[in-house]
């Protein structure tokens, strides 16, 4: 601290309370190329750069010198130049003003920052008057927050005419950071920017000077910079008087995200390096790439010093499953890294670029091309500038003999020398720069060019607007008219917040709030050609003025080439998509696009991708196999395309061809013995009723309609009751047959034929009674079943009245048991004429049939229940054929010995059953 102390004290004594000069202590003289005028314009460049400290073993302060040369900041500097002279050469903008340039150049954050200083003070710094008006540059995000933080807060005094003896007295006070490290100083818990200090010294040290003096009004330069990007530079709290020419990176971080939205890349990796432009572009990009649901899967700094660095962001490159890599860094990290990996064999990556490198072809080589290949990025829109090219190549070192940058560059442009030297030939100062391949002479593209050009627009502009004068006042803010003498910063300032023009090459120029400009890139894409040449093609572009969703525009008629050679567009994702019909869990133990997918639960689906949550599907759909569209549940009922409606329809019609054939050979044998006997009249109506049977069981099988699922019931139980009516009929006669045989009896002249038929007719209408009262008041409908299976639709006939079903079904139980009964009484009846016996089997089968038809009728699922009710329909049906009239049509047909009236009418064995 002893150190510190002794350099702030000594730097402050040195200032002369009676000198009227401002002094910046250490190193000054930064002006390269300057031109008088009106109105002054400076600008801050590094031409050149890298710079070296030398020590000198504690004798004297370490010298620093620079050992590279930037041409890239020449050729800016070279546009200011003209931009100034075109502005000078037309009427229309500052009529009669002649504008100026004070180009500064700086090795180092440091010089450059002194530099910035020494362009603001004075010229030469002899008095403390205000000579520029705007101030341009510069390129660093970095540098330029510097120079920001000391300008917007350094007021430079303009004392007035009748205060002569006041005294301006601000020390710039640099602390070399390099120095206080050579005397390894160790400083704990103390917080100092040990880059710069500015310190503000009054005229009087007591306080009742300041205020018999009236307060001084500090004008400000204005920061115009043309390839600062930096987001945190847009913050007019610490920056008021900087504004850009070139687009806020936080634009660019959109047009990224957008760019990676697009293309689905939603698991990237990012390596940035020290710095504003890096880290705060980075932080961006991590935050906005969030909101769109991308991952960043590592953001690891690259160091050009720092060996630990470079092998841990190799590593990372090659075990990392993101197939896209971010590299926004400035250019000259760029070339480093792209030097440090080239050897190291890294491939496969899709590599972004930062607009900083990403339009700099020189950065390919032999051994760096397989990486840069497919490389895409946002780049500054190109524009041609009129005139520039042949300005560019006109330079001369005999224009400013007074340059010894320019002499260096020149050295080195063609190889020789100024001074005399027996290695390389004299310089003559006349040679072709169109001989020359540099960054300085590459004209075939202007895009950051463009920027600096619109910059001199935009300070001119400014300047115009302060001029103007309409009835002694400004037309744009009111006040009182100046003159090109009277123009202060403060006014420029002021004018730059309404600049809104359009430069002589068709670039529209204004600024926002924020001091940010239209927001314009263009999708440029790196592509390596058979003969090693790069060809940089713009595939798209990125406008801010569209509005949403018209932002970003891809080429449709361009060729894209992707990185690693890849035919198709690389995919770069955590996690493939949750595909329909599964849902997506996210994961707190891994990054939000690290998720998992479930597959939906039975009966829900989901239609979308990535889908958070599955649908349930409405209750008359179901979900695909695939489960991701619900589909209308398949309905199911017994059809006659299905093999057991096929079957049952088959057996339905044998059973009608069956009573059919009976009633042909009880028709064709009418008068036999046999016929006769069993009451031909019943029999035939028996035959009638058990083909009407047959029939009503092909009602069941179809579609149900509302007219089926009535007619099926309804039919099933009349044409049953008239069935049995007709068997109890034929029971009953059997019966009253046996007892007309007896002595004295008359029993068959009240059971004779018009009360048999009478006896049927009653019975059935009976049951027709109860079907009518049934469909009046509740008959049955076709029902869709959805509750019995989950993936189906049961198409069934409901029963409407419960009661109304078991009712008929009631009725025809109760006929068939009061036939079966008497069936059975009659027992004990001859074997030659006992139909009754077979009667007796009929309704057992008929009973036992339809007390098995409940239980199965209950509980059968779907379409087995229409089917177990067919079933006992035929089963009954051919129960009855089958046991009634099965042995008469075998003695009818081959046993006709048997069918006469003898054998018949013959002695009766005494035996029973």
């Amino acid at each position: 601290m002893g150190l510190i102390a002794i350099l702030f004290f000594t730097l402050i004594l040195r200032v002369n309370s009676n000198n009227h000069t401002c002094r910046m202590i250490g190193q000054s003289g930064f002006m390269e190329f300057s031109k008088e005028g009106d109105l002054i314009l400076a600008g801050i460049f590094s031409i050149s750069s890298t710079r070296k400290l030398k020590d000198n073993g504690y004798q004297a302060l370490p010298d620093t010198y620079c050992t590279r040369m930037n041409d890239r900041e020449l050729k800016f500097a070279r546009i200011v130049m003209f931009a100034v002279e075109e502005i000078n050469r037309d009427p229309q903008i500052l009529p009669g003003v002649t504008l100026g340039y004070r180009l500064y150049n700086g090795c180092g954050s440091e010089n450059l920052i002194r530099a910035a200083v020494e362009a603001v003070n004075s010229d030469e710094f002899k008095d403390c008057t205000g000579q520029i008006q705007a101030l341009l540059g510069h390129s660093s995000s970095g540098v330029s927050k510097d120079i920001n933080l000391i300008l917007s807060s350094l007021s430079i005094p303009q004392v007035r005419q009748q205060h002569s003896t006041s005294v301006c007295r601000v020390v710039i006070v640099l602390f070399n950071m390099q120095l206080l490290q050579t005397e390894k100083l160790v400083l704990k818990n103390i917080k100092i920017d040990l880059r710069y200090t500015v310190i503000c010294l009054s005229p009087q040290r007591q306080d009742s000077s300041l205020k018999s003096n009236p307060t001084p009004t500090p004008p400000t330069a204005q920061h115009v910079s043309y390839l600062s990007t930096c987001a945190c530079l847009s913050n007019k709290k610490l920056f008021p008087t900087f504004f850009r020419t070139v687009p806020s990176d936080s634009f660019q971080i959109k047009a990224l995200v957008q760019l990676m939205k697009h293309f689905d890349w939603r698991w990237v990796g990012i390596i940035y390096t020290v710095g504003s432009y890096s880290e705060e572009g980075t932080a961006q990009f991590v935050q906005a790439a969030k909101k769109e649901g991308i991952c960043v899967e590592y953001h690891l700094p690259y160091s050009k010093t720092s060996r630990v660095k470079l092998r841990r962001v190799v590593k990372m490159l090659r075990v990392s499953t993101s197939k896209v890599v971010l590299l926004f860094v400035s250019l000259s990290y760029t070339k480093s890294f792209l030097s440090d990996v080239k050897k190291y064999n890294i491939t496969g990556k899709q590599w972004i670029g930062s607009e900083s490198w990403i339009t700099q072809p020189d950065l390919a080589s032999e051994t760096t091309k397989h990486i840069l290949q497919g490389a895409i990025g946002f780049a500054l829109p190109r524009a041609p500038i009129p005139g520039l090219a042949e300005f560019l190549f006109s330079l001369k070192p005999l224009d400013f003999p007074d340059s010894t940058i320019l002499k260096k560059i020149w050295e080195r442009f063609f190889d020789c020398s100024f001074t005399p030297s027996n290695v390389t030939t004299m310089c003559t100062g006349r040679e072709d720069l169109h001989t020359v391949s540099s960054d300085y002479t590459d004209v075939m593209y202007f895009r950051p060019e463009n920027n600096v050009y619109m910059a001199v627009y935009v300070a001119a502009h400014a300047l115009h607007s302060v001029l103007q004068c309409n009835n002694s006042s400004n037309p744009t803010t009111g006040k009182p008219c100046v003159t090109k003498t009277q123009v202060q910063p403060k006014m420029v300032l002021e004018h730059f917040k309404y600049v809104n023009f359009t430069t002589p090459n068709g670039i529209k120029v204004f600024f926002d709030e924020s001091g940010d400009s239209a927001t314009r890139y263009d999708m440029v894409n790196w592509q390596i050609q058979e003969d090693g040449s790069v060809e940089i093609v713009t595939i798209g572009q990125y406008d801010n003025l569209f509005p949403d969703g018209e932002k970003f525009k891809l080429k449709d008629d361009v060729k894209f080439v992707w990185g690693g050679n890849s035919p198709e567009v690389p995919r770069s994702l955590c996690k493939e998509p949750c595909p329909p019909g599964t849902r997506k869990a996210i994961n707190k133990r891994k990054p939000l696009c690290c998720f998992d997918c479930f597959e939906c639960p039975e009966g829900t689906i989901s239609n979308q991708s990535d889908s958070l949550e599955c649908l349930i599907c409405p209750p008359e759909f179901w979900p695909s196999k695939k489960k991701d569209k619900c589909l209308p549940k398949p309905t199911e009922y017994l059809s006659y395309k299905d093999i057991m409606g096929a079957l049952l329809t088959a057996f339905g019609c044998v059973g009608i061809f069956l009573s059919l054939l009976v009633s042909i050979i009880f028709l064709t044998h009418k008068e036999t013995p046999i016929v006769k006997a069993n009451n031909s009249e019943l029999s035939f109506l028996l035959l009638f009723s058990l083909k009407l049977c047959f029939l009503c069981s092909l009602t069941f099988i179809g579609r149900p309609s509302d007219w089926s699922c009535m007619l099926r019931h309804t039919a099933f139980g009349i044409t049953f009751v008239l069935c049995i009516s007709c068997v109890l009929g034929k029971t009953i006669v059997v019966l009253m047959a046996f007892r007309a045989t007896l002595p004295g009896s008359n029993v068959m002249k009240w059971f004779g034929p018009v009360q048999q038929k009478l006896s049927v007719l009653s019975f059935t209408l009976v049951q027709v009674l109860i079907c009518i009262l049934w469909l009046t008041t509740n008959p049955p409908f076709p029902k869709m079943n959805i509750m019995y299976y989950k993936d189906r639709i049961i198409l069934e006939c409901a029963l409407g009245s419960a009661a109304g079903f078991w009712a008929v079904l009631g009725y025809v139980g109760v006929l068939a048991l009061l036939c079966f009964i008497l069936a059975f009484l009659a027992r004990n009846l001859p074997d030659t004429f006992n139909e009754a016996k077979l009667i007796t089997f009929s309704m057992l089968i008929f009973c036992s049939v339809w007390i098995a038809f409940i239980p199965a009728y209950v509980s059968s699922p779907g379409k087995f229940t229409v089917a177990v009710e067919i079933f006992a329909i035929l089963a009954s049906s051919f129960g009855m054929l089958t046991c009634i009239f099965a042995p008469k049509c075998y003695i009818i047909i081959f046993r006709p010995e048997q069918n006469t009236k003898k054998m018949l009418l013959g002695k009766i064995p005494t035996r029973t059953l």
